[in-house]
């Protein structure tokens, strides 16, 4: 079993949230809402899940191919439902930015296996309406 500790530590929405192993994390709300920019947004956290999660994913799948990543980066971009309450995730992109001795062919499928196979959050965003693009780019 998985536990979080939160704790309110700043104004009125002003959060950190602990991991049993003491790892922290700051969680706010928006200024126009009455935060103070104290931390991440809860929406946006999820994004670096997914991006967590996929990172870990790529990164290992590629090492047992014996890929030498040398750099690897994401970018996320995402849009989320208007008019709506709770307003969720309805579409997000990935860029994977990876430089090295890397076989094109074999980072896309590390890509679109962890996309479509591995990664718990993506699913997680999946099953909640979202759709999930990404793309691969070598040596940029």
């Amino acid at each position: 079993m998985i536990k979080i500790d939160i704790i309110r530590q700043s104004g009125d929405y002003g959060f950190e949230a602990s991991d049993a192993y003491g790892h922290k994390v700051r969680i706010d709300t928006s200024p126009e809402t009455g935060g103070t920019n104290y931390g991440v947004r809860p929406m946006q956290l999820l994004l670096m899940g997914l991006g967590g999660c996929s990172g870990i994913d790529v990164v290992s799948i590629l090492k047992k191919q014996r890929q030498e990543i040398s750099h690897f980066s994401m970018h996320i971009e995402a849009e989320r439902e208007t008019g709506k309450e709770p307003a969720l995730w309805k579409s997000a992109t990935i860029v994977f930015s990876l430089s090295g001795k890397i076989d094109v062919d074999k980072a896309n499928r590390a890509a679109q296996l962890s996309m479509d196979k591995y990664c718990s959050v993506a699913e997680t965003l999946r099953r909640g309406g979202c759709e999930i693009h990404w793309e691969v780019r070598i040596g940029q």
